[in-house]
This record gives structure tokens, sequence and C-alpha cells, in this order.
């Protein structure tokens, strides 16, 4: 028998949201890296964003996904859609999402739609006012999903039974 335990490593998807070259002006000159914008999630409820430069693209990548690991929430579902409509604001950019029938899909653009696949978001609608920055859309996404609770968890937060919350 061997004395190290294998540990079981979540299996996540890993989505790059937006490479930038990004630049820095010293007195030497210009130092050039990269800045990346990665999201992981597991399509079961859980997703997360990062950050990530260095001065090579792989490096930024593994930063990337290494601060989204880190940064992972967990998101109340009904089914394959949200529970129920929902704005998120960050920075310049606003995300509005809604409760969708079976069949519809996911109508998202821009990184709202990589987020809501890598969650588990099958049948949703979305419409983002504002500024349409990839980064600020997609902590913007992030805020609005926080803060989505069922029915069940509003009920056990108040005290109470859920046809008295829905009715």
């Amino acid at each position: 028998m061997s004395k190290f335990v294998k540990r079981e490593e979540k299996q996540f998807e890993e989505k790059i949201l937006k490479i930038s070259r990004v630049s820095k002006t010293t007195k030497g000159g210009r130092t050039i890296s990269f800045s990346v914008l990665a999201a992981v999630g597991d399509q079961n409820g859980k997703v997360g964003i990062g950050l990530g430069k260095a001065n090579g693209v792989p490096d930024a990548i593994k930063k990337a996904i290494a601060a989204a690991q880190k940064n992972m929430v967990t998101v109340s579902l009904k089914g394959t859609t949200i529970p129920h409509e929902i704005i998120g604001n960050w920075g310049g950019s606003s995300v509005w999402m809604k409760p969708a029938y079976e069949g519809t899909g996911v109508i998202a653009g821009s990184a709202c739609r990589e987020i809501l696949e890598l969650v588990g978001v099958h049948n949703i609608l979305t419409k983002i006012r504002g500024s349409r920055t990839k980064a600020n859309v997609a902590r913007a996404t992030i805020e609005a999903l926080k803060t989505l609770r069922t029915a069940e968890e509003v009920a056990a937060l108040r005290g109470k039974e859920v046809k008295d919350i829905l009715s």
C-alpha cells in the first residue's frame, strides 16, 4: 500500500476571453508584456474569472487560469436557466439577464455568452448596455450571477416556507 493519497482534481473547462499586448514606457525604452483575461467553470454552477500578466503569452495564460480558479463563485441555478431576472453592473457595463424557456438557447454576446456556458446555463436572454469592454462585461456578468437566489434559499433566509415567498 502506498503512503501517498491521490487527490481528486476538479476538472474545470477553461476559456480565454481576451489576450492583449500591453507596453510600459520606461527610461530604457518600451517594455512589452501580455495581459490575458480567462474564465473557468465546471458547467454545474461554479465559475471564476482571472487576469494574468507576463512577458510571454503562455505564462500569462497560466497566471490568468490560476487567478480564475482562486476567484470561483457558486451560482444558484434553476434547471438549465437562472431563477429570476437580474441586472449586473461593473464599471461602465450593465448586463441584463432573464430566464428563458427550454429550447431558447443562450442568447448573449461577448464574454457574457462564454461565462454563461461555463456556468452551465443553456436557456437565457441577455442584453449588454453601456460599455462592451470584455473585462467589464465579464465582471458585470459574474456580479449578476453572484446575487442570484432560488426561492428555497430566500425562504430559508427569512425563516418562511417557499409557498409564502412565491404568493
